[in-house]
């Protein structure tokens, strides 16, 4: 009974597994539509010449030039006076991908800045501590003084992101590129000077690097390189670049010089002291600013949160901030498109335009400057965190910001930091004709000219202290909002009572679709907003109305009004507004149906809080009109109501919008929300998670004057595909815990005096519950906790950070039972098909067919006869550990545990072959018997006596012990299987680099892989999982491997909380150094004539 339940409990593990992969293999490769469009350009590469060297040979750079036409190289290299910015593509990228990048920078050159907008705009905070750089009136460039040079490194499309020795090379390239590009600009300014040219630019000082992917991370590598010149490096730009740790971190070198990398980094921002600790100097990185744009979740290759740059670079000099965040983006994008996605290219290449000072023509010197500059340009007015009371704060702020002059609809002159320029103005005929507001909410449906007046304290009581306003008309040309103090015209007001205006508080978001026409001569749907107010109550304190005033109907300062005007403002209570989302509604939704409906004349911001993060359960959301308060349509009863929810709120409810924050990815907008998937890209459940970050908050904007149906439901196969996603690195450290625990268990059974369990029924056992489930997978997620205590490192969320952690488990369970099921099934069919053809043969050796094949049998024993075999086969170990080790020294690691993978094999095949022989000879029924000679029954049982002899009492059979010995080799296959697999992707980097110069493996990999070697060989028979040693002659101590196993386990599954699978290596080497030790103590002991009981005291059964 006991074995149908874990045939079961295996069963049903192995389908569920199955069912996740599947649906998240569909999530992954279901085609998505990102909303891009697509760059075009002329590109023409020319190539730069640079000294002869080992990586020259290999790699190139090429200087970027926009345009159809074709040139002299020599003579526009000639002309070079640009601002030097340097591409460098990512893993098996190509130096063309910059194409984009550049001709898009070429057109802004032509074009000039963006078009200027009054929305609120982001700004960096004055940190303590900082020199006071005072920044109040700094303004972005309003034309472009320079041009950029874009170049490119040509990397050979290698892999960058499967080898560290690769992504070394890289980085040392890079820092060449970059001494000969400024070289370059030397140059080109010495031949214009002897031709008599002008020269009115400076020679750059600096390089910006923009990289992509992992050339994100080489251009931090590069900046931290000794060799680097100081100052050469001032601004770097990463697009999808991973920096916390590697996407594939399975190779130990890799994950190492990640390590290296930003260790160098947190010193660089370190103020440099003497000795006796006073202050020698300012960071060497103190110059340097980073960037790091993420391309959402549609990027499946490199996740946000690796992205990341949260413990590397201070906040002072860099941030991240997503694709869905970037100002007049608000996309998600996949891993290559974000280098061609029209809108974010464009973004980027005025941003980096803007960071040029038009009185040098070179970038700000100036780290603020720089930063604040890419703040601005990258980073919309919404806070990237959220919370309804905390979020405005214009009262906090107004001191810090200088006063400007202005003059409101009416003429009257205000004083606020958030008032329009003069020049822009229109028309306030009609603005004599005020409306006066009864209703908490007010809606503008045209431009009609007039404004609107609001009692604070009268529409602003019963609990409704926070007003918020949406609208698709521009700040200042199309509306203005004013807070007064009194009701009059501010001209009359003492200074002390000055109108406050507001409009550029307003901040952007994205609209969807123009509006439509349902029918030809109709009326158009309402349109989508563009902007929202935000006010509470000290913004408004010490006021007693605001007004909202509409421009006239004409055109606008020179632009044509909206086709479909639309602006809705209302006090509101942000508690009425909240909503809290039950977690059964979302894991089961089909048995607690949790739809909300919403009533006409409702809170215009509803507030869902999702108790599980959105990054791994993504769900539908889906809002469905249900009435928009036309009680008459003059339609049938029937048809009313169709007509009703489906064309006719249309036209009078706006489209609702979606905000989703997340304390990782940052900001994520769903304009036009009927139906859709809402997604963050963040990471609960992680070991370095904060507190809270298991949550996610969604700002839903939908119109009070219709009533809404919400409905929620989990998108599975999104959900799948964000769990494997997100946690493959732990998962595949997993599968190693989980065969160390499956060794330690053969190792117990094998001290114990019991039969070794084969690793199926090891793994099996494992998962009994509670014991040793619960010693095995509990107790070190505890370790982890208590570790972070220790370390006074935040505690993650404990409830979801356990049951993700034993998902992960449970399903690097089923993966490792997969392999073993697979790999057993192979060996006993190769096992079965070896022993029938040897009997076979042996019973048909005598015919003449089989003559020819009897000479190559005699010619191959002639061989094994030669004296090299002879000295290989008295010792089969030594010569595959020798082989082994050569092959990972001086050819690549997975060369060496490929070997040792075969020398597994193969005693897993001896080993079960003798076991069928056995069985079939002694089990057998007597035709069966009769299939194998005489001869060889009798060497079987010679052999079979052989065994029994050395176990003096003995009941195991030769047959049985066999079967033993196979277990065992066939765990050591298993693990030593799963680590040339994590060593797979580096030897797919190292086949792609053959012929070319090639230097040895990273010595790290080499030792490790040794290590793992002299496991695999000095632990290749049941005997050794236990030692007994005698120190200085004073006492036996017995050292068991099970306990090793059992330590070994815990490293890792620690290592796999921390996404650092490839510290398994560190384990594994650490057990094969101490078997090599362990079995060298052993000859010695045996040579002094100590006894020596390490292998199984008792051989028979119990």
């Amino acid at each position: 009974m006991q074995d149908l339940r874990a045939k079961i409990r295996i069963a049903v593990l192995i389908a569920v597994t199955v069912w996740i992969s599947l649906a998240a293999t569909y999530g992954i490769l279901k085609p998505i539509s990102n909303g891009c469009i697509m760059t075009y350009m002329y590109p023409t590469y020319i190539p730069i010449s640079s000294p002869v060297g080992l990586l020259s040979e290999k790699y190139g750079v090429y200087l970027y030039h926009e345009g159809w036409k074709k040139i002299d190289f020599k003579e526009h290299l000639k002309k070079l006076n640009g601002v030097p910015v340097l591409f460098i593509p990512g893993n098996g990228g190509s130096y063309k991908q910059v194409r984009s990048l550049a001709a898009e920078s070429d057109r802004a050159y032509q074009g000039g800045p963006l078009e200027q907008t009054f929305y609120q705009e982001a700004s960096i905070g004055k940190v303590e501590g900082e020199a006071d750089t005072n920044l109040d009136g700094f303004q972005l460039p309003d034309h472009y003084t320079r041009r950029l040079d874009w170049f490119a490194v040509d990397l050979e499309g290698e892999h960058s992101a499967m080898d560290g020795g690769i992504l070394e090379e890289h980085a040392e390239y890079v820092v060449h590129t970059i001494h000969r590009i400024l070289d370059q600009y030397k140059e080109s300014f010495d031949a214009r000077a002897k031709e008599g040219a002008a020269n009115s630019a400076s020679i750059p000082r600096s390089v910006i690097l923009v990289g992509h992917s992992m050339g994100g991370f080489v251009a931090r590598a590069a900046v931290v390189h000794p060799r680097l010149r100081k100052s050469a490096v001032e601004t770097v730009l990463t697009l999808s670049s991973p920096h916390q740790s590697p996407p594939l971190a399975l190779q130990p070198s890799l994950g190492r010089y990640f390590n290296r990398v930003n260790q160098e980094w947190r010193k660089g921002y370190e103020v440099q002291l003497t000795r006796s600790g006073y202050f020698a100097s300012d960071p060497p990185l103190s110059h340097v600013v980073v960037v790091s744009i993420s391309g959402g979740y549609n990027d499946y290759q490199v996740r946000s949160k690796l992205e990341s740059l949260d413990g590397i670079i201070p906040p002072t000099h860099g941030f991240m901030i997503s694709s869905t965040g970037v100002k007049n983006v608000w996309l998600s994008m996949e891993h290559q498109a974000i280098l061609w996605c029209n809108q974010l290219v464009i973004q980027v290449s005025h941003t980096l335009l803007s960071l040029v000072d038009s009185s040098t023509g070179q970038p700000f010197s100036a780290t603020r400057k720089r930063l604040t500059v890419l703040t601005r340009m990258l980073h919309s007015g919404i806070p990237q965190s959220f919370n309804w009371r905390t979020l405005s704060h214009t009262s906090q702020q107004i001191a810090h910001f200088p006063a400007k002059n202005g003059e409101d609809a009416s003429g009257s002159v205000v004083s606020s930091p958030y008032a329009c320029p003069k020049n822009v103005h229109w028309s306030d005929d009609g603005l004599e004709r005020d409306l006066y507001i009864q209703t908490s909410t007010v809606t503008v449906l045209a431009m009609d000219g007039r404004r609107r007046w609001l009692d604070l304290e009268k529409l602003g009581s019963s609990g409704k202290s926070h007003f918020i306003f949406v609208t698709n008309l521009l700040p200042c040309s199309g509306v203005r909002l004013h807070l007064w103090p009194e009701k009059g015209k501010s001209v009359s007001l003492p200074l002390s009572k000055r109108v406050l205006e507001v409009t550029s508080k307003m901040v952007q978001i994205p609209s969807g679709p123009a509006p439509r026409q349902i029918e030809p001569g109709s009326q158009t749907e309402q349109a989508s907003p563009s902007a929202v107010l935000m006010l509470g109550p000290e913004d408004m304190h010490g006021f007693k109305f605001i007004t909202i005033s509409v421009a006239p109907r004409p055109t606008v300062s020179g632009r044509p009004p909206p086709a479909v005007s639309m602006a809705v403002g209302q006090f509101f209570n942000p508690d009425a507004g909240r909503v809290k989302i039950s977690p059964w509604s979302m894991l089961l939704p089909k048995y607690y149906n949790d739809d909300i409906f919403v009533k006409e004349d409702h809170s215009l911001v509803m507030n869902l809080s999702f108790p599980i993060s959105l990054g791994l359960l993504p769900v539908t959301l889906q809002l469905e009109t249900t009435g928009c308060g036309i009680k008459s349509s003059g339609f049938s009863d029937d048809q009313a109501e169709d007509i009703e929810n489906n064309r006719l709120c249309r036209l009078r409810c706006f489209p609702p919008v979606a905000l989703a924050w997340d304390e990782i990815s940052g900001l994520h907008i769903f304009p036009n929300l009927q139906s859709e998937t809402i997604l963050v890209d963040s990471a609960p459940a992680l070991w370095s998670s904060s507190a809270g970050s298991e949550k996610t908050t969604v700002l839903l904007l939908v119109d009070p004057h219709c009533s809404y149906k919400t409905s929620i439901v989990v998108s599975l196969s999104a959900a799948a595909g964000r769990f494997l996603l997100l946690y493959n690195s732990q998962i595949v450290g997993f599968c190693i815990v989980v065969i160390f625990f499956a060794l330690m268990r053969q190792a117990q059974a094998w001290n114990h005096d019991f039969p070794i369990p084969s690793m199926l029924a090891a793994v099996e056992s494992n998962l009994r519950i509670p014991f040793p489930f619960f010693y095995l997978v509990i107790v070190p997620i505890l370790l982890s906790l208590f570790l972070s205590l220790l370390t006074s490192q935040p505690l993650p969320p404990l409830t979801i950070f356990t049951t993700v952690s034993v998902v992960c488990y449970s399903f690097a369970n089923a993966t490792v039972i997969t392999v073993i099921l697979v790999s057993q099934l192979i060996f006993y069919v190769m096992a079965v098909v070896h022993v029938f053809i040897k009997t076979r043969w042996q019973v048909w050796e005598g015919n003449v067919g089989f003559v020819l094949f009897g000479w190559f049998g005699k010619l191959f024993s002639c061989f094994q006869l030669s004296k090299v075999i002879r000295v290989l086969g008295v010792n089969p170990l030594l010569a595959t550990a020798l082989s082994a080790i050569s092959l990972a020294c001086f050819i690549h690691p997975a060369m060496g545990l490929f070997l040792l993978l075969g020398f597994h094999a193969f005693c897993c095949h001896n080993a079960l072959s003798s076991h069928v022989r056995s069985k079939k000879l002694q089990g057998g029924n007597g035709s069966q018997q009769s299939t194998f000679p005489l001869t060889d029954k009798l060497n079987l049982k010679e052999s079979i006596e052989d065994n029994l002899s050395t176990s003096p009492g003995s009941a195991k059979s030769y047959g049985e012990t066999q079967l033993e010995i196979f277990h065992h080799c066939h765990g050591l296959l298993i693990l030593h299987l799963v680590a040339a697999i994590m060593f797979a992707p580096s030897l797919v980097a190292w086949l792609q680099r053959i012929g070319t110069n090639q230097s040895f493996p990273w010595l790290l990999d080499s030792f490790l892989c040794i290590g793992v070697i002299l496991h695999g060989v000095c632990n290749s028979k049941p005997e050794f999982n236990s030692y007994l040693f005698s120190f200085f002659g004073l006492s036996r101590t017995e050292i068991r491997l099970d306990f090793i196993y059992l330590v070994a386990g815990y490293y890792s599954y620690m290592c796999s909380l921390a996404l650092s699978p490839y510290k398994v290596f560190y384990a594994m080497a650490t057990i094969g150094a101490f078997s090599l030790t362990s079995r060298i103590l052993q000859k010695r002991i045996r040579e002094k004539l100590e006894p020596h009981f390490g292998g199984r005291k008792h051989s028979h059964r119990h």
